[in-house]
């Protein structure tokens, strides 16, 4: 019986200073990624991946290209890797039933899966970043992760606040975003209301929110403009938490993704009715595993992140 296997590729927030350096000396497929991406860009990438700074690295404009590029160099090199042709199939083969990927990575599910070619998923987060940014110049926010609270409660919080749900990772686990002082109105409320803890992301706006609306409509004509093939194996929607349908599903749903609630609990679940039992995590970090385990305790979840995790 062939094991049922998906994909999932992290989103901001996962970077770090040296991330993808290993997998650039020792592979030369990651190699390539990497240096292709300096010639599309037009900037050292790689470089500020390899040795930061960490502040520069963690600019939108920056970071989420850096974690794109990471994610597809860390897939090539797990695509070489002779035991990897077994197990895990490699994409399109038997056995890989979807991708999916957190906000960004949802990029990275879509190049893996041969919806875009890498050199346009390049330009297309340059610009959804430099878009985010400007959006997030213009009116600032930022984002809170809210832990120990029920859904219900951090939603009647947030609109008391005058806030949205970003994110809803996991059990236990809702992601706020607005403008600062709603933010900030809406911490005081969560800890009064007993929330564990709250954990001001690293992010520089309010993203996943209504304030991404310009944002939204300006990312929508350049997705137009680009062109796609419907993924195989199939990849899953944030907005829906369902696979797309359809190329035009495909453009409407990542220009709404920016303004609209990543519905990442609900796009496990829906993997894990259709008989998915294993996850591979490729890219930057370990976030995804973590919240994963949060849904689903029994979850097999496995990282590949550096080399040594394709050679074990």
């Amino acid at each position: 019986m062939v094991e049922n296997i998906a994909y999932i590729f992290p989103g901001q927030g996962a970077q770090y200073v040296g991330m993808g350096r290993d997998l650039y000396e020792r592979y030369l497929q990651a190699k390539q990624v990497f240096d292709r991406a300096d010639e599309v860009l037009g900037f050292n990438l790689s470089k500020l991946c390899f040795d930061g700074p960490l502040d520069a690295l963690t600019q939108t404009n920056n970071c989420q290209l850096a974690i794109l590029v990471t994610s597809i160099a860390a897939f090539e090199a797990l695509k070489t890797s002779v035991k990897c042709q077994v197990s895990p199939p490699v994409v399109g083969q038997a056995g890989v039933r979807y991708a999916a990927g957190l906000s960004l990575g949802e990029y990275s599910a879509l190049v893996a899966c041969g919806a875009i070619k890498f050199d346009d998923a390049l330009v297309l987060v340059k610009k959804r970043s430099e878009l985010m940014s400007q959006a997030a110049q213009k009116y600032p926010g930022k984002m809170v992760a809210v832990l120990g609270l029920d859904l219900e409660t951090v939603k009647n919080l947030s609109k008391e606040a005058g806030n949205e749900i970003a994110n809803l990772n996991c059990p236990g686990q809702v992601v706020v975003t607005g403008n600062v002082e709603n933010v900030d109105k809406f911490s005081v409320l969560a800890q009064a209301k007993g929330a564990k803890r709250l954990i001001e992301l690293g992010i520089s706006g309010a993203f996943h929110s209504t304030l991404m609306e310009e944002a939204s409509i300006k990312l929508g004509g350049i997705l137009e403009k680009t062109a796609f093939r419907m993924p195989h194996p199939e990849v899953i929607s944030n907005v829906t938490a369902k696979p797309f349908v359809s190329i035009e599903d495909m453009r409407a749903k990542l220009a709404l993704q920016v303004k609209s609630s990543v519905l990442w609990e609900d796009s496990v679940r829906f993997m894990l009715a259709q008989g998915v039992k294993r996850f591979f995590e490729i890219g930057p970090g370990k976030t995804l595993k973590g919240i994963l385990r949060k849904i689903e305790p029994s979850l097999e979840v496995a990282n590949i992140e550096k080399a040594e995790d394709i050679l074990n």
